[in-house]
Parts: C-alpha cells; sequence; structure tokens
C-alpha cells in the first residue's frame, strides 16, 4: 500500500519541473493523476515555459508507475479552462483527494516592467486561487489542498534588490505573500469540513525558473551577463546550509507528507523546505 493509495490528485503545472516532479512522487505511492498545463511561454518570462511534449513525457512517466493520468492543457488564469480540464478528470477517476497548485512564473526583469507585474499577480496569485477554488466543490473528505509558495514571500527583501526597478520580481514575492495569507483563511473554512489546505515554501529550487539569465542576474547584479557558473556560488546566501539549491524532488517529498494520512491533522501550515533559509535571514535581521 501506498502512501496515498486510491486518491486522485489535481496538479497544475504538472509539465516539467516541480509540477512534474509531484505527478510521480505522488503515483509512486498509488495516486491518479490528473496533469494540467498551460505549456506556452510568456512574453515578460526570461526562460522558455513547458511545452505540450513536456506534458506527454510526464504522462509517460505516470504511466511507468502504473497509475492512470488524465493530461490536459489548461491556463490557471482562466477558471473556465480550469474547471473543463478538471471535469475531464473527474469524468475519468470520479473523485477528488489531493489539490496541488503549482503553477507558477518568476518574470524577473521582464519587459514591459508593468505587463510583468500582471503576468505575476495572473499566474502565481490568481492562477493559484483559480485552481484551489475550481476544485474545492468535488473534495473528498480528508482532502488535502496544498499551495506552492515560496521563501521570498517570508523574507521583507524577496528577490528584489531595488523596490520599483522590478516589478515581475516584485509581483511575484507580493503573489507569495498574499497566497499564504489565502491558505491561512482557507484552512479555517476547510477545518470543520475534514478537509486541509497548507503551503510549502521552497527555497531554490533546480528547475529552469532558477537555472535562467534573469534569476542569475538577480543573484549576480554586478555581471551583465551572468552565467549558470558565475551565479551559482551566490545562490548559497538564500540557505543556511551549505548548498546552493535544493531538488524538486525534495518539495514532492513535503508535498507527499502534506497529502497522505500522516498529515491528517496539520492544516493551515506554512512548511518552509528552505535548508534553513529563513531562520539565516531572521538573523541578520534581529
Amino acid at each position: 500500500m501506498g502512501r496515498v493509495d486510491g486518491k486522485v490528485a489535481f496538479i497544475t503545472g504538472a509539465a516539467r519541473g516541480q509540477g512534474r516532479s509531484h505527478a510521480l512522487r505522488l503515483a509512486e505511492e498509488g495516486a491518479d493523476i490528473i496533469a494540467v498545463d498551460v505549456c506556452r511561454d510568456f512574453e515578460t518570462v526570461g526562460y522558455p515555459m513547458a511545452t505540450p511534449e513536456d506534458l506527454k513525457e510526464t504522462a509517460r512517466l505516470v504511466a511507468e508507475q502504473g497509475r492512470r493520468i488524465v493530461p490536459l492543457q489548461a491556463d490557471v488564469r482562466d477558471a473556465g479552462q480550469l474547471r473543463g480540464a478538471l471535469e475531464s478528470g473527474l469524468a475519468e477517476f470520479g473523485g477528488l483527494d489531493i489539490v496541488v497548485a503549482q503553477a507558477g512564473i518568476a518574470p524577473l526583469r521582464g519587459e514591459p516592467k508593468l505587463q510583468a507585474w500582471c503576468d505575476a499577480i495572473d499566474v502565481d496569485l490568481i492562477g493559484t486561487i483559480n485552481a484551489i477554488q475550481v476544485c474545492l466543490p468535488h473534495l473528498r473528505e480528508g482532502a488535502s489542498v496544498i499551495a506552492t509558495g515560496s521563501t521570498a514571500a517570508l523574507m521583507d527583501h524577496g528577490v528584489v534588490q531595488n523596490p520599483g526597478s522590478d516589478p515581475g520580481g516584485s509581483g511575484y514575492v507580493f503573489a507569495k505573500r498574499a497566497l499564504s495569507e489565502y491558505v491561512h483563511e482557507l484552512a479555517r473554512n476547510l477545518a470543520p469540513l475534514n478537509q486541509r489546505a497548507n503551503v510549502v515554501h521552497p527555497t531554490n529550487v533546480d528547475t529552469r525558473m532558477l537555472q535562467s539569465e534573469a534569476m542569475y542576474k538577480s543573484f549576480r547584479p554586478d555581471l551583465e551577463h551572468p552565467t549558470r557558473e558565475d551565479a551559482e556560488p551566490s545562490f548559497a546566501v538564500q540557505q543556511a546550509m551549505p548548498i546552493s539549491y535544493v531538488e524538486p524532488r525534495d518539495i514532492s517529498n513535503a508535498v507527499l507528507f502534506l497529502a497522505s494520512d500522516e498529515a491528517r491533522y496539520i492544516t493551515g501550515t506554512q512548511l518552509r523546505v528552505d535548508a534553513g533559509g529563513y531562520l539565516k535571514w531572521h538573523d541578520w535581521h534581529r
């Protein structure tokens, strides 16, 4: 018996990166998956998004685990698209036990600047809320809602070096902070129904979001065109433990725990998977 055996999980941003990792980890432990991704690029985001081929690969990998999967393209900014995707999955699986609202973008230094702000808010905040709220009417007793935040949301400086100079970065941080408050209040309202809601706050994760020129520039603003080799030593400033980043599976293990019955009485939690990053920041600012 797996830790989420027989459960059904709805996962956004599932084509690649953390979303794919969550889908595979939950499938390894017995869950069937409704996998959603927009599979298109954003003008304001300085790294490529996942593709339809990436989503197909997620489906193949989940099937290799012996679990069923319904892969669907949908934009989290459009609640109607998400609702349609969810209904297609529910027609296959019948019910819903786990929601992982993972889809997100980091339009750091994005242009046009205010469009970058809007894209961050629309995807990271409104899109996450859309993903959760279309699922609420379908949650079974004992269901677990998990949203992806960021340790940047817990630090006053976030990832923005000069306030006002990077609306895309500011929007990302604001979205993650507001999302944390939303899930806190959602947990209050789900508790009487024996359902739960929590946020996982990752530090740097080794995905395309981190491994991008815009992120390198955020960590090495002294260089005009920093490379991965230039930036990776600076990534370590975010963590107290001597690492530059964690792996997607490290976050997936936290997601699995919160989705499982092992966490059946854990709700309203802001779970940091940050290698001590918040502790380090807190010590700096005491």
